[in-house]
């Protein structure tokens, strides 16, 4: 009954804002309706200033309604948006755009007679400085954390050529400019609408604001002046608007979907991928004419790490012992504990850290750890603990999510004589132990914030505090290799001193990588165009229903 509530309500709403709207709605082809890409946030939408961008929801929202200097591809290659070209000084640390001109912001009051004007440098160096400034409190302000100029970071040269100036070379500032954070918005809406700007946003996107009733829907449409254009010349997007519900619990997204009220769904709630999904991770053959299904690499490595450099540390922890930790890591089978425990979806992490669906991961080059029990008995007995002889439990720290996957991994590494005792704590505090190092072994994950696996790499540099090294990884050759890499333009060059950099790390093992992530995209069968990317980022403006 609250379901169908929730539905007739939402109907409403969305039949009261496209009748008031119908004369600024572009119709199909047949003139008899409108083609409005239906999906849904069960986290909700906090804000649709881009500069609070933390989340998938605000993100995924942000991209329809805004655009960066530059883009990303579906294979993680930066593109061109509102910068047609740019240019990178000999020293890596001038970032020269030139900008289209043809870009406009969205209509809106905040302009006189209501009309959109053309962008320019100055509303760049106006979005990047709000950023970074302390009154906004963005939590995007990271993203320029000691790489910037401390005098003048960001210059209009003129109406269409953008500057940004950097203290050293850092090679991933573009990937860092594609994200969501660094739209660009237009002062005037600021000026006019102060804090409430994040209810009334304004950008160049593909899609226009229209209506948002907080908790219930949030109304997009096309928007007619978009500057983008397909392969063959065609005007982008091709669909009329989106509709954002609100929907609150997982289960009730996927009856939605199962229903045909929502166009497309990321991931299912747990309690239904048994029937939605086989072992390998693919729709169920009985299911296949129901709806698709887009399976791809997700930028996120699970993992456990040791504490194997700390001051406050006995000397004589068992896990100080680099064999020992190379033990673990072939003591239990990746590939098995995928196909039990998440019906195949993840890939196992035999590659080192940094995950598959970076441009840099090589597979051929970076050979990580297998499952082999031979190779981990043998490392025990060289270390002096045949079969686990006179070693100490072993307490590895998790969350309630991930106590499976513990057991799991306890369990096997009895074979080699390891006693594991798993140990569940709530996730914030848990955080909190291993940012203050009072934990041995522990459950991490990491996410990439962007692109590149430096970010990754970031979590082994001995000079970052914890977080991100919450290891504490120390290792001067490494330490020379990142630094080296940061100042490597030629992308190639770069890909080989991170090879080298993730070979230290599986040599030293600092951490057990378990599993890298994989995004699911369930979408209907009229659905088309709808893509996915490692990192998860929602396009729609190539999207068509048919």
């Amino acid at each position: 009954m609250k379901l169908l509530q929730f539905t007739f309500a939402v109907l409403l709403f969305l039949c009261m804002d496209c009748l008031s709207s119908c004369n600024s709605c572009n119709r199909s082809n047949n003139n008899s309706s409108l083609h409005f890409f239906r999906y849904n946030q069960s986290s909700g939408i906090a804000s649709l200033d881009p500069a609070f961008s933390k989340d998938q929801s605000t993100i995924w929202a942000c991209n329809q309604l805004y655009n960066s200097l530059v883009q990303l591809d579906d294979y993680l290659n930066t593109k061109p948006a509102i910068a047609r070209s740019w240019q990178i000084s000999e020293d890596g640390k001038t970032y020269t755009f030139n900008l289209r001109t043809d870009v406009k912001f969205h209509n809106n009051q905040c302009f006189k007679n209501s009309e959109g004007r053309i962008v320019n440098a100055a509303d760049v160096v106006y979005s990047l400085n709000r950023i970074i400034d302390k009154k906004i409190a963005s939590p995007g302000a990271w993203i320029f954390n000691n790489s910037i100029d401390t005098v003048f970071p960001f210059i209009a040269i003129n109406d269409s050529v953008f500057q940004l100036k950097l203290r050293k070379a850092f090679r991933p500032m573009l990937g860092i400019l594609s994200m969501q954070y660094c739209s660009v918005i237009p002062h005037e809406a600021v000026e006019k609408y102060g804090s409430e700007f994040r209810a009334h946003p304004v950008g160049t996107g593909p899609f226009v604001f229209k209506n948002w009733k907080e908790g219930t829907a949030l109304i997009l449409q096309k928007n007619n002046n978009y500057f983008e254009r397909d392969e063959t010349g065609n005007a982008l997007p091709y669909l009329d608007g989106i509709k954002i519900s609100f929907i609150d619990n997982k289960k009730t997204e996927y009856l939605s979907f199962k229903q045909k009220e929502l166009d497309f769904i990321n991931s299912i709630d747990a309690a239904y991928v048994d029937e939605v999904l086989d072992e390998t991770g693919y729709v169920k053959a009985e299911l296949k004419d129901k709806f698709n299904l887009l399976k791809t690499p997700y930028l996120n490595t699970e993992y456990l790490g040791f504490l194997i450099n700390d001051n406050s540390q006995d000397v004589n922890h068992p896990l100080l012992n680099k064999k020992i930790r190379q033990a673990i890591n072939y003591g239990f089978d990746r590939s098995e504990m995928l196909k039990y425990l998440r019906n195949g979806v993840g890939k196992p992490a035999v590659s080192g850290f940094t995950p598959f669906g970076l441009p840099s991961f090589n597979a051929e080059q970076v050979k990580g750890y297998t499952f082999d029990l031979q190779k981990a008995k043998l490392l025990l007995k060289e270390a002096g603990h045949e079969q686990g002889k006179n070693l100490p439990e072993i307490k590895l720290y998790t969350n309630e999510t991930y106590k499976e996957y513990a057991l799991f991994i306890s369990k096997q590494l009895e074979q080699i004589g390891l006693k594991i005792k798993v140990e569940i704590s709530q996730p914030s505090i848990l955080r909190e132990w291993m940012s203050q190092g009072k934990i041995d072994f522990f459950r991490g994950s990491w996410l990439a914030d962007y692109p590149d696996a430096e970010n990754y790499f970031a979590v082994f540099y001995s000079k970052n505090g914890s977080p991100p090294n919450y290891t504490r990884f120390r290792n001067a050759a490494f330490d020379a290799l990142y630094e080296k890499a940061l100042a490597e333009n030629v992308d190639a060059k770069r890909y080989e001193l991170y090879h080298e950099m993730e070979r230290i790390i599986i040599e030293e093992a600092p951490v057990v990588p378990l599993f890298y992530d994989e995004v699911l995209r369930f979408s209907q069968k009229n659905v088309e165009g709808l893509t996915a990317n490692a990192i998860n980022l929602l396009n729609l403006k190539k999207v068509k229903l048919k």
